[in-house]
């Protein structure tokens, strides 16, 4: 009589400990159970009356942080990814006193701790308020070191009050200070890079100024590495009409040991086209006129950077901003 076939059952059997998967051929992967840093200089700051502006600054993490996670009270009411490290949080109640943390957040889901609450108030109900403020005094910028830029402002007025004063790098708030104080510390800058920023004024119902001037710094290189790319003295002058208006644009070349075939537009972040010079490229200031029909008051950022002669394209100018119409 034939048997039937023996089966053979493995001894590496589902409830057995992970780390005895090894022994039979296959591999465990390690589970990350180490949580963030508590994010450190945690500021809140009453922006109106019904806000309250929080920043902090980055956590670590032994994979990586990947966002952080804004509690009020010990109830989450915001969360951001990990490149953000401010928030408003709105909906508040005029006069009234809050508390905030922060907690950091990784991939594996493991939240640091929440640290001390912050305290703040809210400003109090304004009288009615139909005006925004005047625009911040032109800004001055000082690079410090190879990562950092202090800059400051004269104070704006308001017909009720200015709260606080926001500082804007290439139209993407970035920093908030209060009222009482016109001057900031920008930090966590790449070396070597320039950067273009404005200030806004806010009142107690939120409402914003106009753009300041704005103020071009080039932070210093580090050290041993090559001199900036960019091309600098970028200007923007428009005329037309709604539908068809023309841009011209003018800069300075930088000096990169060569000619400069070609340079790339960005428009609004993006890259928009590529300006080809037709005969021999031109030497010292270079121009461009750009043609472009959206309505007026259609607002836009524009910045170039060089092609250089290795192929490879150069450091961006500073941004600056154009008002159709305007």
């Amino acid at each position: 009589m034939q048997r039937p076939p023996t089966r053979v059952v493995s001894t590496c059997a589902a409830p057995l400990l992970l780390g005895l998967l090894a022994g039979c051929g296959g591999s465990a992967e390690a589970t990350d159970t180490t949580a963030p840093t508590t994010p450190q200089g945690v500021t809140a700051q009453a922006s109106s009356s019904t806000s309250v502006h929080v920043m902090w600054e980055p956590s670590s993490d032994d994979t990586a942080v990947a966002g952080y996670e804004i509690y009020r009270e010990g109830t989450r009411v915001r969360t951001v990814p990990a490149a953000k490290r401010m928030i408003d949080v709105d909906g508040l109640t005029a006069s009234t006193a809050y508390a905030f943390t922060v907690r950091a957040r990784d991939a594996a889901g493991n939240l640091s701790g929440p640290g001390p609450g912050v305290p703040v108030t809210t400003q109090p109900t304004p009288p009615d308020d139909r005006d925004a403020p005047t625009v911040p005094g032109p800004p001055r910028a000082t690079g410090v070191g190879t990562d950092g830029v202090t800059l400051s402002w004269t104070a704006a007025t308001d017909d009720i009050g200015v709260t606080s004063y926001d500082v804007y790098q290439e139209d993407s708030r970035i920093h908030s200070v209060s009222a009482t104080v016109t001057s900031a510390r920008l930090t966590g800058l790449r070396p070597g890079t320039v950067y273009t920023f404005t200030v806004r004024a806010r009142d107690a119902s939120d409402k914003s100024s106009a753009d300041s001037r704005a103020v071009d710094v080039t932070t210093a290189s580090a050290p041993g590495a090559p001199a900036s790319t960019a091309p600098t003295g970028l200007r923007t002058e428009t005329s037309g009409k709604p539908g068809s208006y023309a841009v011209a644009l003018s800069w300075d070349q930088p000096e990169v040991g060569g000619v400069i075939p070609a340079y790339e537009l960005y428009l609004d972040g993006k890259a928009t086209t590529t300006v080809v010079w037709g005969g021999t490229p031109p030497k010292g200031r270079a121009t461009y006129e750009l043609t472009l029909t959206e309505p007026e008051g259609t607002r836009h950022s524009v910045k170039i950077r060089a092609k250089l002669p290795d192929g490879k394209w150069g450091d961006f100018s500073a941004q600056r901003t154009l008002v159709l119409g305007g």
